[in-house]
């Protein structure tokens, strides 16, 4: 009942016997987050019990923190997080198996710097997938397989990684085929950014068709929903949903968080200067908050209408204690900013649905009250 609902938000901290996200939304989706290893003790890991049945990790299953040099896999963080969600019976989201960034460089050289075959490369490549993928079977129910492979830019189709310089496209379908061969009852998804831009959209849906059409052992695409609050708009997320589901791919949101920050308007530029300036962390104020609200409430209106093809929505981290966009401006380069290494200044996003003390914010109760 609404009522109970506000009675816990007058209460501030909750129980861990009352319902959490993943009991309101039991017969939708599940609710995943992304986590580290510091998160799952104290009263972080309290909180993941109570309202998440998904965990993610967010860096330990990639292939730098993996497997960093040949021959050498590090298990110890993954298996901490893995062991977690079993011991509380939380399903695990594996991220990722093929990435442009956090990828170790001796992937790429042989022994003596020169830049390794195609044939080379994809032998390392099925031996990685392979490795990773059969170590937590059974224990992983999904993987992104393929990591925003697409470029940004209009006018390019893949991003020039080293992926593709060495080995065309052909990285991905190779990808999904060794992922699958290593577990054939593991869900396999396609991840990627500003997914719902129509130039960006278009892009993703050829390459997904193509897969579709060659029989690539695909179940999915991940929208990763770095999002902000105007943008993209409702209609954007809906066609997005509508254009890769109409190939027969389930969706899953996979990495949420709607920052509140914007840039400065340009007539509120200081004159002479070269870039737009953020503005000072002023907090989460009550109109900052109050349009956090509406944006979650809107974009769970949109998901709760695509159950039938929505398997799994993500937060990206727990609490507005720590984002990763807090060290990216606030994150204002969304989902690119991930991979770039310019912008490291520290601006608080407020993102997610918890505070610094992870209390229940106004958007938790717009997302649950339905």
């Amino acid at each position: 009942m609404p009522h109970s609902k506000r009675d816990v938000r007058l209460r501030g901290h909750v129980t861990k016997s009352e319902k959490g996200l993943k009991d309101y939304y039991k017969k939708y989706f599940s609710i995943g987050v992304a986590v580290n290893v510091r998160a799952l003790s104290g009263d972080e890991a309290d909180l993941i019990v109570r309202e998440f049945n998904s965990v993610t990790a967010e860096n330990d299953m990639k292939m730098g923190p993996i497997h960093p040099t040949e021959g050498t896999y590090n298990w110890r963080n993954a298996d901490s997080i893995v062991n977690f969600a079993i011991k509380h019976k939380i399903k695990v989201r594996g991220h990722n198996l093929l990435w442009h960034a956090q990828a170790p460089a001796w992937l790429f050289k042989d022994s003596t710097g020169n830049q390794v075959s195609k044939e080379v490369l994809l032998a390392r490549l099925k031996e990685h997938i392979t490795t990773v993928v059969k170590h937590f079977k059974g224990k992983i129910y999904a993987w992104d397989v393929v990591n925003e492979a697409i470029d940004d830019k209009p006018e390019n189709y893949f991003r020039n990684t080293s992926w593709y310089k060495i080995c065309g496209e052909d990285f991905i379908a190779k990808a999904f085929e060794y992922a699958h061969e290593a577990d054939p009852s593991v869900a396999l998804y396609y991840n990627d950014y500003n997914s719902e831009d129509e130039s960006k959209r278009e892009k993703i849906y050829r390459l997904l068709k193509s897969l579709v059409d060659a029989k690539v052992p695909i179940t999915g695409v991940g929208l990763q929903g770095h999002w902000k609050l105007d943008n993209p708009t409702p209609e954007l997320i809906r066609k997005a949903i509508e254009r890769y589901s109409s190939l027969g791919l389930k969706i899953q949101i996979t990495e949420l968080d709607v920052t509140v920050r914007k840039p400065m308007r340009p007539e509120d530029r200081p004159v002479g200067t070269a870039q737009t300036p953020m503005a000072v962390d002023s907090g989460l104020t009550p109109d900052l908050a109050r349009l956090q609200e509406q944006r979650y409430r809107e974009i769970f209106d949109i998901f709760r209408a695509y159950k039938n093809v929505i398997t799994n929505v993500t937060f990206w981290n727990v609490s507005d204690r720590y984002s990763w966009l807090d060290a990216r401006n606030g994150g204002i380069g969304g989902g690119a900013a991930a991979s770039d290494p310019t912008r490291r200044v520290i601006r608080k996003a407020y993102p997610l649905l918890f505070d610094e003390k992870l209390l229940r914010k106004k958007a938790y109760f717009s997302v649950v009250d339905f």
